[in-house]
This record gives structure tokens, C-alpha cells and sequence, in this order.
């Protein structure tokens, strides 16, 4: 298919840029990036790495709250948001996503950083060590672990790829809202509003649909299609670097043994909990938000 284009997205928020480069098999691969004038260049970026249906829009908010003190980069992955979309749809699979961030970090002229990663974010997180352990200075891993759930990992398959065609921005949030009310109880239309506007675009026809390719599905889909993969090995060799875990309390992804066995198996893991939430916190919770400044506040201290 063609590069995303010929759409219409919500402008980037200020002090935010984009970047591109393409990728071996020629798919634009974009990235947003914040980088405050002045920002100690020695400081570790923070890579931020959102979920399967997602893209580096979730983080948009993080401009303001760590913008100052940190070059954020949040890449889409291919096929979602202003990454362009894939001939082959084989190719939405972690390795390719893993080969396209190593392009990205490399054009970026990132060499230290700091992940986030959000869901597959987060797994993509853990399996960066096979080539960047050297250049990471810390992990983030958001609702996310080596072991998943079946309940949620079912719901996730179930939704990804379901169309959604809307003529409003409203339609589009009070749909979003019923098939995700028991994600984010708490929300109001105005919360669900930036949602859709974060996960989804205008299309060439004007109508709002969703921002990635559906066909990232395919490969979710298969049974096993990730076999061969040992997350638990990945988290392991995060040892001596920080750590932190954060766990919805509504996940149906991450148990809280999960989470409890990643502590024991990485001594030193901050595990924190986000109450009222399920997969996965957006990050402007106040728990998670304060969790995030203080376990960055604290990898910063140590680079100074």
C-alpha cells in the first residue's frame, strides 16, 4: 500500500517536530520529537513506544510534563499514524518493528535512552536489549510483562482490526466510549474526545476512521505467531539497570503474580500499581505520572 497520506490528522502540539526516514523494504517510518532549547545533550532520550493499535500521539501530553528535562522520541510504528503502510503484512511483527527502531534511533542520532513502552511498546521494550542493552539507560514497562494473560490477550486480538467509521468526532467518542467503558470507568465525553482524536483520522471521504493499517492484524492473529520469543530471559538481562513497572488496576493483561514474579526475578524493580484504570494507563493518571517523574528524577541524578 501507499505511504498514510491524503488524510487529515490534528496538527502536532507545540514543541513537537516530526522526522522520517525509510526502511530497507520502503515504508516511511515517522517519529515525533520534543526537544526543549538548551536540554543537556548528554542526557539519555526517553523513547516512548506506544501499543498494537496506537501511535506516538499518546505521549503528546508527556511535552509538557518532562519536556524540558528530556528529548522525547515517540515513533509510529509501520502501519500506524504517519508511518507508512506495509506491502506485506508479514512484516507487523516485533523483528521488523526491532529493525525499524534501530533505523530510527540511529537517523535520530540517538545513542542513550531511556524506553517506554506501552503494552507492545512494552515487549518491544524488553527485546530492544538483543541490540541496544548497551545504550539503554533505564526501562518503563506499562502494563506489560513477559507473560500476558489469556483474557486480555484474547480481547486485544478480538478488537484489533474492527473497522470503525464515524461522521463526528462525538460519534466517534461516544462509540469508543462504549466499547472501552470499563478501560477508563472515570472518563467523561471530553476524556473519550481526545481518545478518538489520538487513535484516529479524517479519511480522503471525511468520514473518521481508525489511524493504522487494519492489516496488523493478520500476524496478531495467528496462533503461536510469536513462538520462539523468551521474554522472561529479556527481562532478566535488564538487571542493574532501573526499572520500572506499572500495572493497571483493571488489567485483564498484567496479574498482579506476573508483576510480583518480575520483582523477584529483578531485584530493585520499582512495581507500582494504577488504581481506577485498565490496559493501559495513559500516563496522566496522577499515580502513574508521579511514579514516571520520580523513577526519570532519579536516572537523572545519577547521569548528572
Amino acid at each position: 500500500m501507499p505511504l498514510a497520506a491524503a488524510t487529515t490528522r490534528l496538527a502536532p502540539a507545540p514543541g513537537w517536530q516530526r522526522g522520517y526516514v525509510f526502511s530497507p523494504d520502503n515504508v516511511r517510518l515517522c517519529w515525533r520529537e520534543h526537544q526543549a532549547p538548551g536540554l543537556d545533550e548528554r542526557r539519555p532520550a526517553l523513547l516512548c513506544l506506544a501499543g498494537l493499535t496506537r501511535n506516538g500521539s499518546d505521549f503528546a501530553h508527556l511535552g509538557d510534563s518532562l519536556g524540558a528535562a528530556w528529548r522525547i522520541i515517540a515513533p509510529d510504528l509501520r502501519g500506524r499514524g504517519e508511518s507508512g503502510y506495509a506491502r506485506d503484512s508479514l512484516s507487523y511483527v516485533p523483528l521488523t518493528y526491532l529493525r525499524d527502531l534501530s533505523l530510527v534511533l540511529e537517523t535520530a542520532g540517538v545513542a542513550r535512552f531511556v524506553v517506554l513502552g506501552s503494552s507492545l511498546g512494552g515487549l518491544l521494550a524488553l527485546r530492544l536489549t538483543t541490540a541496544h542493552l548497551a545504550g539503554m539507560a533505564g526501562v518503563v514497562l506499562n502494563d506489560i510483562g513477559p507473560e500476558l494473560e489469556a483474557a486480555g490477550l484474547n480481547r486485544l486480538r478480538a478488537n484489533v482490526g474492527r473497522g470503525g467509521n464515524w461522521l463526528t468526532w462525538v460519534h466517534a467518542a461516544r462509540d469508543l466510549a462504549s466499547r472501552n467503558a470499563g478501560i477508563y470507568p472515570e472518563w467523561g465525553l471530553h476524556d473519550w474526545l481526545g481518545f478518538a482524536k489520538r487513535l484516529c483520522r479524517i479519511s480522503p471521504q471525511g468520514r473518521i476512521i481508525f489511524d493504522y493499517d487494519p492489516r496488523i492484524a493478520e500476524p496478531f492473529r495467528l496462533p503461536h505467531g510469536d513462538a520462539g520469543a523468551d521474554d522472561w530471559a529479556a527481562l532478566e538481562l535488564l538487571r542493574g539497570l532501573p526499572v520500572l513497572s506499572l500495572r493497571a488496576g483493571l488489567s485483564d493483561v498484567l496479574s498482579a503474580g506476573t508483576q510480583a514474579e518480575m520483582a523477584r526475578r529483578l531485584p530493585g524493580m520499582q512495581a507500582v500499581t494504577v488504581p481506577g484504570v485498565g490496559h493501559a494507563p495513559t500516563l496522566a493518571e496522577p499515580a502513574a505520572a508521579a511514579a514516571l517523574a520520580a523513577f526519570l528524577g532519579d536516572i537523572a541524578k545519577g547521569e548528572d
